[in-house]
């Protein structure tokens, strides 16, 4: 849904700390994270499934994966 996020906190060596935000910029679109062979993947991807942005990062680099999903309100009846 447009808003859901991600920050990443990546250690950057010797400058410390990096985050990185990864967000779901129109409607319809989600934010996927997928962990495989040593890295951690956050893309936003459409409704039908097609990637549209993909950050890579080492998994042995990565502090921090902090997800933000959009508050949805039900109170209305349907």
């Amino acid at each position: 849904m447009k808003g859901d996020r991600v920050e990443i906190v990546v250690d950057a060596g010797g400058d410390g700390t990096r985050t990185y935000e990864v967000t779901a910029s129109r409607a319809g679109r989600r934010v996927e994270i997928a962990t495989r062979r040593g890295v951690v993947e956050v893309t936003e991807v459409t409704r039908t499934g097609t990637p549209v942005r993909t950050a890579r990062f080492m998994s042995s680099r990565v502090l921090a994966l902090v997800e933000h999903p959009v508050s949805t309100e039900r109170g209305e009846s349907a």
